[in-house]
């Protein structure tokens, strides 16, 4: 992806194109409002009663008065930032809603070049940098605005020549803070990107543990998670230092501040030019100030976070969508497909395959065979349509099929592969997964296809039966199993066209006779295409074609290509002598 730096425009553009809600906002707001100002009462009532203090005097009116402030500056108080908080939950949740949406519906090519792993710390740790941002800082910070000016104005009246004083403390702080605020920008995006990529990392080793233990790769494994760890912990101290730097500045001004105020009150107090209760008030009115203060400094450090977060939310809504949202719902039953000189390369320098041209009737057995890296599989990536040909087109019943919707075309076609995946979840969620009625499909009707793919035996042998977790990937099942609960599958969508990568491959002689009885009944009456690694299975089909290097060397049945090509003809002496 492109890295842009986004200002804050196109930060406030994107939590404003979620759709803010404006009621809870402006209450949260208007109760925000309203607590800044009940404890903006409060100093000037310490100060009438400070002033006229004594035991006989004590104004019980005053002290109810201070008391219900307090009350209601707490309810108000609590109200305020429970709708703030509910704006900003709300408003990370459509946009975590945005973002999975687009990521569902990118193409296939995006995720060959994107690491999984990188992709999923976007869509949460970035989401929840904007998240803590608008939930816990951005109240604070209004709220906090709110009090100084407030606080500001009544300190001017009361007394503008020490309120002056205080303020000669605002330009020394801002020309610090920015700086420092610009560097933890640098390092906060840093430390967002280093973060995506040991997720990633962490992610493809977890999730090839078997691979990793099967590999004796531990120690290097170990050894890269530790590099990752510890260019985390540089850019964590990094963050670290910068905070160290604020913190104490922060603490140091304040408590100039207020010895300035302290020492200069006590001498206004003590000439009769400034009452005790007044002095009292001020420095109350100085906490509301400078309490806001300090907690801007982590708003800004914060918002600079969640801008290089945006740079990367936007990176991934702006991506183009995977062709064919919207087009033709089509019946593609008892029609024929054509391939017509279709082109396709991964990478523009890099051709894979180069006009290959076919047909296939209805009901018609289709075979690829050919060296390993010839060109079979992404064939059926692009019937698939996980990718669009570079030129030429394919076509159902003489309708190029990108014109038809994504949903409508893939509803129709059946896909078996060699290794079957599956989705962690019961037997139930694997069979019916994608089926938009899933959840209505009777146990009969399961049970049904089971047998039909003759994965009944082993399921009934489970004490759960179709309620049986499969593991991560289906790890709990064998090959077999898999392969037959993914027949199955087919079976309950009732495929009009079905494409097989020799889903007996890699199975055991008794496992790949029952999966291909099963495999022959699936194929009755349906458009079948086959990617071959074993001439066996072939050699019924109606049409096979050899693909060497990206280009189809030879087209026809078993006994044609045994007569007319040479290569097939080496093949078959090999793998069937």
């Amino acid at each position: 992806m492109d890295k842009k730096k986004v200002g804050l425009k196109p930060f406030f553009s994107l939590i404003l194109s979620t759709g803010i809600p404006k009621l809870a906002l402006a209450v949260g707001l208007t109760a925000g409002v309203l607590t800044t100002l009940a404890g903006l009462v409060v100093p000037l009532l310490t100060k009438n009663l400070v002033d006229g203090f004594s035991v006989a005097s004590l104004s019980v009116p005053i002290m109810i008065a201070i008391g219900v402030a307090f009350i209601v500056q707490a309810v108000i108080d609590g109200v305020s930032i429970y709708l703030l908080s509910y704006v900003g939950q709300k408003v990370v949740a459509r946009l975590r809603e945005r973002m999975w949406t687009k990521l569902l519906r990118l193409p296939v090519s995006h995720f060959d070049k994107e690491s999984s792993g990188e992709t999923v710390s976007r869509v949460v740790n970035d989401t929840g940098i904007v998240k803590e941002l608008i939930t816990q800082h951005f109240p604070q910070f209004i709220t906090g605005i709110i009090s100084i000016i407030g606080a500001v104005t009544i300190l001017l009246i009361m007394d503008w020549k020490m309120t002056l004083i205080m303020l000669i403390s605002v330009p020394i702080t801002v020309g610090i803070m920015i700086p420092l605020g610009t560097k933890m920008a640098k390092i906060s995006r840093g430390l967002q990107d280093e973060t995506a990529i040991f997720t990633g990392n962490i992610q493809q080793t977890l999730g090839e543990i078997r691979l990793m233990k099967a590999s004796n790769a531990e120690q290097n494994e170990e050894a890269s998670g530790k590099a990752g760890i510890w260019k985390l912990l540089g850019f964590g101290l990094k963050e670290a230092r910068i905070t160290a730097l604020i913190a104490p500045f922060m603490y140091l001004v304040v408590m100039v501040v207020i010895v300035m105020i302290i020492g200069y009150g006590g001498m206004r107090v003590a000439n009769g030019t400034m009452s005790t209760g007044a002095l009292v008030a001020f420095l109350l009115y100085l906490f509301q100030i400078i309490f806001p203060i300090t907690s801007f400094a982590m708003f800004f450090t914060q918002l600079q976070k969640a801008k290089g977060a945006t740079e990367r939310i936007i990176d991934i809504l702006e991506l183009p969508l995977e062709e064919g949202q919207d087009g033709l719902v089509m019946d593609i039953a008892n029609k024929p497909i054509q391939v017509v000189d279709v082109s396709f390369a991964y990478e523009d320098d890099e051709p894979v395959i180069g006009n290959v041209s076919f047909e296939a009737q209805p009901g018609e057995m289709i075979a690829f065979a050919g060296p390993s890296g010839g060109g079979k599989t992404t064939m059926f990536g692009l019937l698939e349509r996980f990718y669009e040909p570079t030129s030429g087109e394919i076509q159902i019943g003489g309708v190029p099929i990108k014109e038809l919707s994504m949903a409508s075309w893939r509803s129709q076609i059946g896909y078996v592969s060699q290794e079957s995946a599956m989705m962690a979840g019961t037997i139930r969620e694997n069979l019916c997964y994608g089926l938009e009625n899933g959840a209505n499909i009777s146990d009969q009707r399961l049970w049904e296809v089971a047998e039909m793919a003759y994965a009944d035996e082993f399921v009934k042998t489970f004490s759960k039966g179709l309620d049986t977790e499969v593991g991560e990937r289906g790890v709990k099942l064998s090959g077999g199993q898999r392969q037959r609960i993914a027949i199955a599958r087919a079976f309950l969508r009732d495929p009009k066209i079905l494409m097989m990568d020799e889903a007996t491959a890699s199975l055991d002689s008794q496992s790949e006779g029952v999966v291909q009885d099963a495999l022959t009944r699936l194929m009755e009456g349906r458009t079948t295409f086959v990617i071959a690694h074993r001439l066996s299975t072939i050699v019924d089909a109606d049409k096979i074609i050899f693909i060497e290097n990206g280009q189809v060397t030879g087209s026809g049945t078993h006994k044609e290509l045994i007569q007319s090509h040479t290569l097939y003809r080496e093949f078959a002496e090999q793998q069937l002598a």
